[in-house]
């Protein structure tokens, strides 16, 4: 299973980006799926999470600028970010907690991760 994420860039303060992350692979099933960011110097914290029925939910520090969803049918998540701000550059990474086989655990499995870069 690999996971692949897209849609990092350099944008304005109060611009805009839109990234998605694409799981590959044999998968039976994924449960949540969420982007995490790691900004230089601090720890990987999580953004947003969703789950396999669409329920959503974001840290406090996003909550009200960006934006999950999912396309269960392409396996996919997006994360759309409005209004984003220089504390929001970061490297984001996707995560999925997947089943490949039946009889088989849950397991994470993370994307190669996208620089996000918001200039002030």
């Amino acid at each position: 299973v690999q996971l692949q994420a897209f849609g990092g860039g350099l944008v304005q303060t109060g611009g805009s980006l839109r990234l998605s992350c694409a799981a590959f692979g044999r998968i039976l099933r994924i449960n949540d799926m969420s982007w995490y960011r790691q900004a230089p110097g601090n720890q990987r914290e999580l953004v947003a999470t969703i789950s396999s029925g669409l329920s959503d939910r974001y840290s406090h520090s996003v909550a009200g600028r960006f934006t999950i969803s999912r396309d269960n049918a392409k396996n996919t998540i997006y994360l759309q970010m409005n209004s984003l701000k220089p504390e929001d550059t970061a490297v984001y990474y996707c995560n999925a907690v997947i089943r490949t086989h039946w009889g088989r655990d849950l397991a994470n499995y993370w994307g190669q991760g996208t620089l996000v870069t918001v200039s002030s």
